[in-house]
């Protein structure tokens, strides 16, 4: 999770926008190096502690619809390197090809366990895997697909500097995006247009910001929004 010299960043990651928070990033390397321990440690005994629930939504997703127990899609990490996401399959098989990328509430490829795994957050939980592997972090800016990583500002890149996350204050407060994207006439450029602007604008402020405690404060924060929904 350490940040690399500057000369190694991709080279669309290199401009003006980016160099700031690289700076802040860079000084901050014994932090991040804490930030992976915990990552270590608290994501293998999750796992252990949650194996029950696993398998119990495993078989449950096995009975109530056909396909496979994870959606594996394609998201962006840290550097911009592509990885397969680890989510427990709430909507039909295939459903990002009859549909948009994004769910809207009331979303008819959604299957009747899934809606119930998404009620309780519980579909995100296999990203402890993502976790433990080094793909992903706890906290952190959610992986997008790539076709939105293409329309990031060059700012938006410098979110590209560390792990994508579990989750953050952006997908706090945007808990209930599906429902913001529910009356769209086109989900996918609303998103691009008004969702992920106003997202990305908290995943930067925790960049400039950032530092272990407040992560940890994230996590709480986190448990307590999942807890009143």
């Amino acid at each position: 999770m350490l940040i690399c010299k500057w000369e190694k960043l991709p080279e669309e990651m290199k401009n003006d926008a980016v160099y700031p928070y690289w700076q802040k990033l860079r000084k901050k390397n014994f932090s991040l190096f804490w930030k992976r321990v915990f990552d270590v440690i608290v994501s293998f005994l999750m796992l252990l502690f949650l194996s029950p629930i696993f398998l119990i939504l495993a078989i449950s997703i096995k009975i109530d619809s056909k396909g496979p127990v994870f959606y594996r899609q394609e998201r962006i990490t840290q550097y911009g390197k592509k990885f397969r996401i680890h989510k427990f399959r709430t909507m039909v098989t295939d459903a990002d090809k009859i549909g948009s990328q994004v769910t809207v509430a009331g979303d008819s490829r959604i299957t009747k366990v899934g809606r119930m795994i998404r009620k309780c957050r519980l579909d995100e939980v296999s990203q402890l895997l993502d976790v433990l592997s080094g793909k992903m972090t706890f906290v952190g800016t959610r992986p997008e697909v790539t076709k939105y990583v293409e329309q990031y500002t060059s700012e938006m890149k410098a979110t590209l500097l560390l792990p994508a996350g579990v989750t953050s204050l952006a997908s706090i407060k945007y808990k209930d995006e599906d429902s913001l994207l529910e009356n769209a006439e086109n989900a996918d450029e609303t998103y691009v247009n008004e969702v992920l602007p106003g997202k990305m604008e908290y995943n930067l402020q925790a960049i400039r910001k950032y530092g272990f405690w407040r992560d940890i404060g994230t996590m709480f924060r986190t448990v307590g929004a999942v807890l009143k929904r």
